[in-house]
């Protein structure tokens, strides 16, 4: 449930790998500029839904998704994220068989750069659409230079709908981690009960997990249901484990390019295919990530320049970075 803006169409003015994140332009500037301009002011305006569907946020656009994902079966819509391990040197330092859930991994962008960086990690991913981790599953399985038996499982969720599985973290587990199980409020969330292969006859579960990556994840998920959403990843994590968050900020060239009437909700925009699109703020995402419980270690803007390769126009990208942890107790 994962997307970017394809790279064959966009690529970094001129800058090397280790440079395409860094901070290109300052986030207030942009900021001045966008709110001075009277033909972004709608997206600056508080959002009034429709009287008929006042009651009713948009919907998980799973299927719509699904779909999106069929359209781009090919692959070339995503590059690997090599870029990762340098936003997030802890995955490559992290300690031996780190164990790492990938939500929303789309066709293994990101889990393929993770499983190359060390032989001894192991990830766990999981996607709404089955024809996108068959795909994720074969990029990974042909990539040169990784072997990845038993270091990568996909598996079937849409995290928008359902509970995460009992074997990642039981709740018997949970409780000799010195972790109560969490109380969730997942009256969004259809609960899950499986065995998975690769669990051994008297194995539970496989202990809960090291890091969670959101890359462009939460984004594509209705705002009123991100709460949820986060506490169950959390209900995962081990503690002393990190979150690590990517996505789409406020005034990033995506939502500027949105029209009035694909607005469903404040800085939320729906797709012409019917994807969602939401734009953070960074007291949003501290919000919303401090009310599951977890510290706050890293979280700023990240501000990039990008040329279209069509026509030559410059274009400034705005995503937030954010690095969240578990309390030990």
């Amino acid at each position: 449930m994962e997307v970017e803006e394809a790279p064959g169409e966009l690529e970094n003015a001129g800058k090397d790998e280790a440079e395409y994140h860094s901070r290109d332009f300052e986030w207030e500037d942009l900021k001045a500029e966008v709110e001075s301009d009277p033909a972004f002011s709608y997206h600056l305006s508080p959002f009034h839904s429709p009287a008929a569907s006042s009651t009713s946020p948009p919907q998980p656009s799973s299927e719509a998704w699904r779909s999106f994902h069929r359209r781009h079966a090919s692959g070339k819509f995503f590059k690997e994220r090599r870029y990762l391990l340098k936003e997030f040197p802890e995955l490559t330092n992290s300690k031996d068989c780190a164990k790492i859930l990938e939500v929303g991994c789309g066709n293994g962008s990101t889990a393929v750069s993770i499983l190359r960086s060390s032989g001894s990690i192991t990830v766990f991913a999981c996607d709404c659409s089955k024809d996108t981790l068959e795909r994720a599953n074969e990029v990974i399985c042909n990539a040169k230079g990784i072997d990845v038996r038993d270091r990568f499982h996909p598996f079937l969720m849409d995290v928008s709908k359902e509970t995460f599985p009992d074997w990642l973290f039981c709740n018997a587990c949970k409780r000799s981690h010195g972790k109560a199980a969490e109380l969730l409020d997942l009256s969004h969330h259809k609960i899950r009960k499986e065995h998975p292969d690769f669990l051994r006859e008297n194995q539970c579960c496989v202990g809960g997990m090291d890091f969670i990556t959101m890359i462009f994840t939460l984004s594509a998920i209705p705002f009123a249901i991100m709460p949820s959403t986060i506490q169950q990843c959390v209900s995962v994590l081990k503690p002393g484990g990190l979150l690590l968050f990517r996505d789409y900020g406020i005034y990033d060239m995506t939502m500027l390019r949105f029209l009035p009437h694909q607005r469903v909700g404040f800085r939320e925009y729906m797709r012409s295919d019917g994807t969602l699109s939401y734009f953070f703020t960074l007291d949003t995402v501290r919000e919303l990530f401090h009310a599951a419980g977890l510290i706050e270690l890293e979280l700023e803007y990240c501000c990039a320049k990008s040329v279209n390769r069509k026509n030559g126009k410059e274009m400034q990208r705005v995503w937030v970075h954010g690095k969240f942890q578990k309390p030990q107790s």
